[in-house]
């Protein structure tokens, strides 16, 4: 889960196979460029060394993940060798790892990702647990403690910001925005960290708000850190709450869904939306949410519970499907059904915060890309989670994608075809 917060701002786009899963001497390819298959259609798998070696060429074909469907060994030729073909009748992800030598390759394929349903059902009382909770937030007089920050570029004021808020930690980050606004004329960007205590990419940065808050003609940024720590504080300090207080936080009150720690983060979501929203500023109508990983998953998790979210930017995010773990794939981080745990009151517990029941409330326009290799954040989880939603979906299905950002020889093909198109369609967002 450890990523460079400003991979936040990039996107994937589903590229040809040709290009999915290439190193100097090994070549992974498929028959469908995007990775994307129906039921019943052949799935194909190519690979193809460009070095002649009496070395074997190590095969495992991978069904959702965590089913090894087959493990071979196969002597390479001069040609392009087919080392798996078959359909498949149900909705699922497959992936074929490579080896020879020490080269690695691996390539996703996902067989009718808009047909995969959530492992696990939501509560009947799903609603009325959320609505609870946002009308005992509501109650909570809002407490705001503020601090302009120095050194801040000409034209925009950034402030470090607390927000008190039940669940039992107040919400803090830096706020930026233009310094002479006119009411009602600017959108809201809210920003979401990756999964961590006290790497760089867990923290807030007065650049990374200022950076969004120039966007378009300005607007209303928040870089909000998931467990309202304080911002700007010495290594020493994020050093100990990770090896103390927040050590493990993610498997914090697994069994109680009023103590399970994803309670809080979701509950700091709403409150800083509830603050954002006051702001003078703000022109009533739009707010993007942007995540990664954990922060993906929080984005997603913001358009579920806050209506007024109107569009989120998620990048292989975390959060949804648990129930995969209970239906044979592979659940999204932190997969909490694989820890050693009371099963029966984890199921009274987690769905009220997986995102696959989440977003049934979400009207929002959502833009995600998806790892088919991702082994932190599975594709599946994502497309369970992800169709339940009913507002418009761009999605960004990635063959040659792992949970990290790709890098050469793909890196380049990346940018350019997904770093560009994302970036376009938050730049137009904000204008």
């Amino acid at each position: 889960m450890k990523t460079n917060f400003l991979v936040l701002f990039l996107f994937t786009y589903s590229l040809g196979p040709i290009y999915t899963a290439q190193a100097q001497t090994l070549i992974l390819t498929q028959n469908h460029e995007n990775g994307i298959y129906k039921s019943g259609e052949n799935i194909r798998f190519n690979a193809f060394v460009s070095q002649m070696t009496k070395d074997s060429l190590q095969i495992k074909i991978l069904k959702n993940n965590t089913q090894i469907l087959v493990k071979k060994a196969i002597l390479p030729t001069k040609d392009t060798i087919v080392v798996f073909e078959s359909p498949f009748k149900d909705p699922c992800s497959v992936i074929v790892e490579a080896k020879i030598r020490d080269k690695k390759e691996s390539l996703g394929a996902i067989v009718d990702p808009l047909k995969i349903k959530p492992g696990i059902q939501c509560p009947k009382d799903f609603n009325k647990y959320w609505n609870n909770e946002k009308q005992t937030l509501k109650a909570l007089p809002m407490e705001v403690k503020s601090k302009k920050t120095e050194n801040i570029e000409k034209g925009f004021i950034c402030f470090d910001t607390e927000i008190n808020c039940i669940g039992p930690k107040p919400a803090r980050g830096y706020f930026a925005k233009p310094e002479k606004a006119e009411a009602k004329s600017l959108p809201i960007v809210l920003l979401l960290h990756a999964a961590g205590v006290k790497g760089s990419w867990c923290r807030s940065e007065t650049r990374d708000a200022i950076l969004y808050a120039k966007m378009g003609h300005g607007a209303l940024c928040f870089d909000l850190n998931a467990h309202g720590m304080l911002n700007g504080q010495p290594e020493e300090y994020y050093n100990k709450l990770d090896a103390g207080e927040l050590k493990d936080y993610y498997v914090q009150g697994l069994e109680n869904r009023d103590e399970f720690y994803f309670r809080g983060m979701y509950l700091r979501l709403i409150r800083t939306l509830d603050y954002l929203t006051q702001q003078p500023e703000w022109d009533g109508k739009r707010i993007l949410v942007i995540g990664e990983s954990q922060g993906g998953g929080q984005a997603l998790a913001a358009a579920g519970l806050d209506q007024r979210v109107s569009a989120v930017v998620a990048t292989v995010p975390a959060m949804c499907d648990w129930g995969g773990t209970l239906v044979n794939r592979k659940a999204g981080w932190p997969k909490p059904f694989e820890k050693q745990a009371d099963k029966r009151k984890m199921l009274n517990a987690l769905p009220y915060f997986d995102n696959t029941n989440l977003l049934k409330n979400s009207k929002a326009t959502i833009v995600v890309e998806v790892g088919l290799i991702d082994n932190t954040c599975p594709s599946t989880s994502v497309y369970a989670a992800i169709n339940q939603a009913v507002g418009k979906k761009i999605i960004y299905a990635v063959p040659y994608r792992d949970h990290s950002c790709p890098i050469e020889p793909q890196r380049l093909i990346w940018d350019n075809t997904v770093f560009g198109p994302k970036n376009t369609f938050i730049e137009n967002y904000l204008k």
